[in-house]
């Protein structure tokens, strides 16, 4: 039996909290007092355990219950659906399962998840579903994520890994004490750093800044959207164009290199190509110097402005600094590879509080000293089934299967996926051009969901499993980017039926003959205590000492000191270039790369480059479709995680999300505050609830990803989504031949006041349930 704790700890995506009780209920979770700057998002989770939105029992759709797969998926989201027993349940997917390998191959099987449905190291959807489906023989599985899959491809062209991407970056206290201009590409957004996936200690981002201006720090943002950075005093603004950051980067350079400023010796020891790239910024190669004027015709930024920050950047110990967003858009791939090359004219890579690094407040934690331990997490075993896919490209996979397409160096086909099976996360949230992935969410035969409300992902589901959340199960919590290891003790009953991820692959694999090979003779409590030995073997390794699992199980939550020593990213190889070369074919930082070149893509060339995207404020769509949609992340919930609870639905307004946009571009279309507006484009139309603010360049317009997708009419080809969801708006669409990473910043639509009868928002109801039908004898 696991003891009972002290003090009853919950580990969230947005903190950690001590809960509070009354009359036998959880009442209320109060952040744990090392936590300088707490998230407001925790207390939704309470009021979401029995929203009428809740999944209580397994569910079948109708006719996917009475035929089988024969249904088809054409009324996927349209159709009602009969509750069953879970014994019931588990034997239907357990036959769809064993039907679809045994008759097409685990490669026709596709393994959905993001990862987001739990902070704990256990119940943790991603490895569940993926230790499942490798203990039944392999699935079709996906690579990179949503988050910055073009930089995922491209950086380690760039410097060999991952490095100032995901892990390793210079850390806050060395940019806080050594940073002189920190220039923010995207900005730092406070609400983006709010999260983070493994769980949070300590939200870092106010802080850091604080120290950072305290110590002289001069801080400038360079983004459609000023409040894209909060501080104080706040940073200097350039009001950029959206997707045109290459350009004025390449402006910077352009003066850097005229006046002389750039670092000839570190580009000639540390870097390899910056002659192709010379001659491309000089205009040598097309005729076209990429000069200051040249960019600010582009960017929108005065020449004046981008010239004198060129000279500030040279003059002082300057860190850039760019956030995941800006490379989900048409060639995402350049303004990573770009920011690397200007850096490395500035020549300050490798020193303190200088280079580069990428999605520092993209999430929490990104520039946190912690000690360097390798949690263990649950094992997800062996993939018998080599083929996988961009994760972007899930839309093509469905709709093209057996189509070629071209990915980072390699021409691969398309799998014929006949079974999708998703635990954790939601494609109807996270994917572009949803009426374009309903019309691909048909085609399989089978789709089971776990889920634990009736979200979009669950109604487009022929069989649904209700699973618990984070408050309804006992976990282990602990980050890489963070310095804490942590009990999540359950603090609810599951509502209704529910079980937990593990419970239903264990019920799942007990019909197929294979429990054993997937629990491992462990229960919930083994496998915690299990994943606790290791954690505290690790630590030991590393220095620290953890209590036995009894003693840290009822204290709930261990932190681990900084560690001492904190270089600045890409120090070793700056101090021996060859002694410490990096993972690119020359050892060096590749401006030019002779392996991308050979790829022979035109949209990725060997070196970085303005390349025009396909949708932008210079092109001529913005005849029909003249505002720059930023469908960024939201305030008021991680993803589309607890739209439905109380926090979120707050910041409506009529039941809608909101849209922002500057009083220039409201007034020329008649549109007042909190008007309801119809945001459309030629891929799909939403409403939304307009709010006018100065924080927002005129000719772009701000809406946040997450409201649940709700359609008028669930089975029109393309119907008004009446909740506020951008991605009915947003191009499905590779970033490049290269990374096939979402595109969907890269956006042109129109607003104009909505005059017709609202109707009402259902996106949190339950669907239609029929009783069974029994046959009568």
């Amino acid at each position: 039996m696991l003891p009972e704790p002290d003090h009853h700890t919950v580990v969230t995506h947005w903190g950690s909290y001590r809960a509070r009780f009354a009359d036998g209920r959880v009442a209320g979770l109060v952040p744990i007092e090392e936590d300088p700057d707490p998230s407001p998002l925790a207390n939704a989770m309470i009021d979401a355990l029995d929203n009428p939105s809740r999944i209580l029992r397994p569910a079948v759709r109708k006719s996917f219950l009475e035929k089988g797969h024969a249904a088809g998926g054409k009324d996927r989201g349209a159709e009602p659906f009969v509750e069953v027993s879970w014994d019931e349940a588990l034997k239907l997917a357990a036959a769809e399962l064993d039907r679809v390998r045994t008759q097409h191959g685990n490669g026709a099987i596709y393994g959905g998840s993001y990862g987001w449905g739990s902070a704990g190291r256990f119940h943790h959807a991603q490895s569940q579903i993926h230790r499942f489906l490798n203990c039944i023989g392999g699935y079709v599985r996906s690579v990179q994520n949503y988050s910055y899959a073009a930089a995922d491809t491209i950086v380690p062209h760039v410097i060999g890994d991952k490095r100032g991407l995901v892990s390793q970056h210079t850390s806050w206290n060395v940019v806080a004490k050594h940073s002189e201009l920190i220039v923010m590409f995207g900005g730092l957004p406070r609400k983006n750093a709010q999260v983070s996936s493994g769980g949070i200690s300590r939200h870092i981002l106010q802080e850091s800044l604080a120290r950072a201006q305290r110590n002289g720090a001069e801080l400038v943002s360079i983004s459609p959207i000023r409040d894209d950075t909060v501080s104080d005093p706040q940073p200097y603004w350039l009001a950029i164009r959206p997707n045109t950051d290459v350009a004025m980067m390449l402006g910077i350079a352009y003066t850097l290199m005229a006046e002389g400023l750039h670092d000839r010796t570190f580009l000639e020891r540390y870097t390899t190509g910056f002659e192709r790239f010379l001659a491309y910024l000089l205009g040598e190669t097309d005729g076209v110097a990429k000069d200051a004027d040249w960019a600010a015709a582009i960017a929108g930024i005065p020449a004046a402005e981008i010239r004198n920050l060129a000279r500030r950047m040279a003059a002082k110990r300057t860190i850039l600094m760019m956030a995941w967003s800006l490379q989900r858009a048409d060639h995402g791939e350049q303004p990573y590879w770009m920011a690397i090359t200007l850096a490395a004219m500035l020549g300050q890579i490798g020193l303190p509080g200088g280079g580069f690094g990428f999605g520092y407040a993209s999430v929490n934690g990104v520039g946190h000293a912690t000690p360097e331990i390798s949690w263990p997490s649950l094992p997800q075993g062996d993939n018998a089934v080599s083929d996988f896919i961009p994760v972007a490209r899930i839309a093509d996979m469905l709709l093209e299967p057996g189509g070629a397409y071209d990915f980072n160096g390699e021409r691969r086909t398309y799998p014929d996926i006949r079974l999708v099976y998703w635990a954790g996360g939601n494609p109807f949230h996270h994917h572009q051009d949803l009426n374009r992935l309903r019309r691909a969410w048909q085609r399989p035969q089978t789709v089971i969901v776990h889920d634990s409300w009736w979200n979009a992902l669950a109604r487009h589901a022929d069989i649904v499993f209700p699973v618990t959340t984070a408050l309804e199960r006992n976990d282990i919590a602990a980050s890489s980017r963070d310095r804490f290891i942590a009990a999540s003790h359950r603090l609810a009953d599951p509502a209704g039926e529910a079980r937990d991820d593990f419970s239903v692959f264990s019920g799942i694999t007990e019909h197929l003959g294979l429990a054993h090979r997937f629990t491992d003779g462990r229960d919930e409590e083994s496998w915690l205590r299990y994943l606790f030995t290791l954690a505290r073997q690790r630590a030991a390794a590393a220095g620290h000492a953890l209590p036995d699992f009894d003693t840290f199980w009822k204290s709930g939550f261990c932190l681990l000191p900084e560690p001492d020593h904190q270089p600045p990213l890409l120090d070793t190889f700056r101090q021996d270039p060859e002694a410490n070369r990096l993972g690119t074919p020359s050892g060096r930082i590749e401006i030019f790369s002779s392996t991308i070149n050979r790829f022979g893509y035109d949209d990725c060339p060997g070196h970085p480059a303005w390349l025009e995207p396909f949708e932008w404020l210079g092109s001529a769509q913005v005849q029909d479709f003249p505002l720059h949609l930023m469908s960024n992340q939201p305030v008021s919930r991680l993803h589309s995680q607890y739209d439905s609870a109380s926090h979120s639905r707050s910041m409506k307004i009529k039941g809608r999300e909101v849209i922002r946009l500057n009083p220039q571009d409201a007034k020329a279309r008649g549109i007042s505050d909190r008007d309801i507006v119809r945001v459309f484009n030629d891929r799909g139309s939403c409403l939304a609830a307009a709010i006018l603010s100065d924080q927002i360049r005129p000719g772009v317009v701000q809406l946040s990803t997450g409201a649940w997708y709700d359609p008028t009419d669930p089975a029109a080809e393309m119907p008004l989504e009446k909740h506020g969801n951008p991605n009915v708006l947003t191009c499905d669409k590779g970033t490049s031949r290269l990374a096939q990473g979402p595109s969907a910043q890269t956006c042109l639509v129109e607003i104009e006041p909505y005059r017709g009868e609202l109707p009402p928002v259902t996106a949190f109801q339950p669907p239609l349930f029929e009783a069974r039908q029994h046959n009568s004898q």
